[in-house]
């Protein structure tokens, strides 16, 4: 009797395990959203008193004429508790944010789209049809919707709510992979979901809200050690016999020279750039006084160069056509920032065949682009054939 009761007892913890899996909500991306005019109010029922407003997106689609009211739209208390940089809006602004959250709920992709309600009813109403979709950016992929919640799938439709409630349109795609970091959302046109970029991310602990869109720190970057040969012995920036010397560095394919990649973490900003080699040993210098700098004047200066110094001048050992990453560690950057000039100071002359001091200015790079060109600077060990 006590196996039995025991078995029992068993049977259910595991579906209440299941049942409690099943309900996990996993929080993928969100965005404070466009903000949207609020519509005037239009006519007030002479019967209920309701207020009625047109939206105005949607009141000349010649696609679809409405086909029914919705009373059943889910609701949430607070808004506020999801997007706190718009949790005390005031209600007489002229525009109002259109909100959305990306989840994961029971093995599907979920996006909940927020509507404040700003009369009692909205007559011409849209959400999406066939064209809401989401675009994975790295492979191509794109998941369809599948349905709504209302059922309002390519409808038009009136909504009718209580003035003020926070409505959760809920539209339904297929299970996004837990590899996808970087994508599009279409076909939503209310909350302006016409493209609109965002990134997974599943590690809210490292993430930041840019203009309403969720942004995240990097891992810090892991490369190939470069192997010391010799140390410097007694530096003298015109005697390169007294450089240190090294071999084997983060060899990366061959892309442009000075291309470059971004790593932002919570201490420190990672700024790798493709070095050509063009002899079988080539000389050096990276760090000293670099810097970036914002839109602002801010100055984020250069701490270190990973496995080199930082100023003195250095050889590196290689052959003609190899590829490598030099990599400039620097100040933390702000997840806010879009753009930053990276600038390098004239140096002061030294004695070597072919030297160069001369400046370096480039202006307004993107953030993003340099953290797209991560990729690129993978270890890529090169293959000589004799």
């Amino acid at each position: 009797m006590k196996r039995l009761i025991s078995l029992g007892f068993m049977a259910f913890a595991c579906l209440t395990m299941q049942a409690q899996s099943k309900n996990v909500v996993i929080e993928l991306a969100k965005s404070s959203g466009v903000w949207a005019p609020r519509p005037a109010i239009e006519t007030v029922d002479e019967k209920t008193k309701m207020k009625i407003v047109m939206w105005g997106r949607t009141e000349k689609n010649d696609w679809y004429k409405q086909s029914k009211v919705i009373k059943d739209v889910p609701t949430i208390d607070n808004l506020g508790a999801l997007f706190p940089d718009i949790a005390n809006l005031s209600k007489d602004l002229p525009y109002s944010p259109m909100p959305w959250r990306l989840t994961e709920e029971n093995n599907e992709t979920v996006l909940h789209c927020y509507l404040s309600m700003p009369a009692d009813i909205i007559d011409s109403f849209w959400l999406t049809d066939e064209e809401g979709a989401i675009l994975d950016k790295e492979t191509g992929i794109t998941y369809r919707a599948r349905r709504t919640e209302p059922e309002c799938y390519r409808q038009m439709f009136a909504v009718q709510a209580k003035e003020g409630s926070i409505l959760d349109f809920k539209i339904y795609f297929p299970q996004l992979p837990e590899t996808t970091r970087d994508i599009a959302i279409y076909g939503v046109p209310n909350w302006y979901l016409r493209g609109m970029d965002a990134t997974i991310l599943r590690h809210p602990e490292n993430s930041y809200v840019v203009h309403g869109v969720i942004n995240y720190y990097d891992s810090i970057p892991k490369f190939n050690h470069a192997t010391l040969v010799s140390e410097a012995k007694n530096y003298n920036k015109d005697d390169f016999n007294t450089w240190a010397e090294y071999k084997n560095p983060h060899y990366i394919k061959p892309v442009k020279e000075n291309t470059m990649a971004m790593w932002l973490t919570p201490e420190a900003t990672y700024l790798a750039i493709s070095t050509e080699i063009n002899w079988n040993k080539e000389f050096f210098g990276r760090g000293e006084g670099v810097i970036l700098i914002d839109q602002s004047g801010h100055q984020y200066k250069c701490k270190d160069v990973i496995d080199y110094p930082k100023g003195p001048m250095f050889w590196v050992q290689g052959m003609s056509g190899y590829y490598f990453a030099i990599v400039l560690v620097f100040e933390p950057l702000p997840l806010t920032l879009e753009t930053i000039t990276y600038i390098v100071p004239e140096g002061e002359p030294f004695k070597a065949n072919f030297a160069d001091w001369s400046g370096e200015v480039k202006p307004n790079l993107n953030i993003k682009e340099l953290r797209a060109n991560q990729k690129l600077f993978e270890y890529h060990p090169r293959v000589v054939v004799e």
